[in-house]
């Protein structure tokens, strides 16, 4: 039906009075009933999002950590400082105080591959139950550059929240990799126009502190044409961690600058070249290559210590979902009990570290170790233990199997 001139229009749908129930009269501005509804949803929406998270239940750090300890072995130090952080974070969001403006408290971890950085992370949104991202900070690349912007961390936070934006806000972004974004450092810095190191961290001050950002919906570049949505970075944890290589180096020359004609590094406590990371001080960051103003919207440092042999047969075997327990319940679904001895689970580990690949490659190793008794288990129908030894592990050889009593059976 075409519109009369003189007739009134919605300001917001356009459309006429003739084509709605009914049609309200502001001050220069008209809205139609269909345009109260979707605004009224629009708003309960977001006082339910609020209420939820008033109502949520924030534990202490003592509960967060007990929690972590169930999913990871070890790191008591980063576990008590990350869980503070936390704490303090969700805290000033439940209870905002009127009287001053607290900040966030964003993390950075730093320790070795396969030391648990990125278990951590994951384990605590697991329990806090709030929209989490992972997101590989390589990709990145300074706006205008091939790569992808750095506003396209928050649409996978977006996608775990399934679009709402109110909840996507108070989530928590793990950003891997950190350490690849230093800019060059030493005696040969690269004389290009460093896009993937020093600009990322300038593109990324923006969004580790309060600050509204525009956010493709669906990523990849931004161009002028397509509609954003304007996310708000103010209550978002971000959680940074990063192997950073070489930094071990620069540590030990501050320290042996000040410990000469005093203690030796034995004397203070440091042994091997990773456990000197727990001495860190944000100098020595930016000295490996971050920008100052980056270190400073990072207040909480935590360091994980390198995992013996020791700590990763406890990975192995304590953890909730330990990988061990997993394998036994594959065995266990066969009608087959698998037996690991505690040789083959020290085997296991000192591979793992001889790889350098920590935590992370326990599993593979297991794998490769177990594939030919899995290949061939679901037809092995008179087979009730398969034994794992040392020698299973390290030469590849036939576990121990023990058969059923087939005639004891047929009785």
């Amino acid at each position: 039906m075409p519109r009369k001139k003189s007739e009134p229009a919605c300001s917001f749908c356009g459309r006429p009075a003739s084509q709605v129930k009914r049609l309200i009269s502001g001050i220069n501005a008209y809205i139609c009933d269909d345009c109260i509804k979707l605004a009224y949803n629009i708003i309960s929406e977001e006082e339910e999002t609020k209420k939820r998270f008033r109502t949520f239940h924030l534990p202490t750090p003592e509960e967060i950590k007990e929690f972590l300890d169930q999913y990871v072995v070890g790191q008591d130090r980063a576990k008590k400082a990350i869980a503070v952080a936390v704490y303090n974070h969700y805290k000033r969001l439940k209870n905002p105080p009127k009287d001053i403006e607290l900040e966030k408290s964003n993390v950075l971890l730093i320790g070795p591959t396969g030391s648990g950085k990125t278990l951590i992370a994951r384990t605590l949104a697991k329990m806090l139950d709030v929209p989490f991202a992972i997101y590989d900070v390589t990709s990145l690349t300074e706006a205008g550059y091939v790569g992808e912007d750095v506003e396209n961390i928050f649409v996978r936070l977006l996608q775990a929240a399934d679009y709402d934006l109110e909840r996507a806000q108070m989530g928590i972004i793990y950003l891997d990799e950190i350490d690849k974004i230093a800019k060059p450092h030493g005696d040969n810095p690269s004389i290009t126009r460093d896009v993937s190191g020093e600009g990322v961290q300038q593109a990324l001050l923006k969004v580790l502190e309060a600050n509204v950002v525009n956010v493709p919906p669906k990523g990849g570049r931004k161009h002028p044409e397509q509609e954003f949505i304007r996310f708000d970075t103010r209550d978002v944890l971000f959680i940074m961690g990063g192997a950073f290589v070489g930094l071990e180096n620069i540590i030990k020359e501050r320290l042996g600058k000040r410990a000469v004609g005093f203690l030796s590094e034995e004397d203070r406590g440091i042994k091997g070249t990773e456990s000197v990371l727990r001495y860190v001080e944000p100098h020595d960051i930016i000295k490996f290559g971050f920008i100052p103003e980056f270190i400073g919207r990072v207040p909480v440092i935590a360091t994980l210590d390198p995992l013996g042999v020791d700590d990763l047969v406890r990975i192995l075997t304590e953890p909730k979902n330990a990988i061990v327990k997993q394998f036994k319940k594959y065995f266990e679904m066969e009608g087959v009990e698998l037996v690991i001895e505690k040789s083959a689970l020290r085997k296991i580990a000192e591979i793992a570290i001889q790889r350098g690949t920590g935590a992370r490659g326990l599993r593979a190793i297991l794998e490769n170790a177990l594939l030919d008794i899995m290949f061939k288990l679901p037809s092995m129908k008179d087979v009730k233990k398969i034994i794992i030894d040392e020698k299973v592990i390290a030469e590849n050889a036939l576990p121990l199997m023990v058969k059923r009593d087939i005639k004891k059976k047929a009785k």
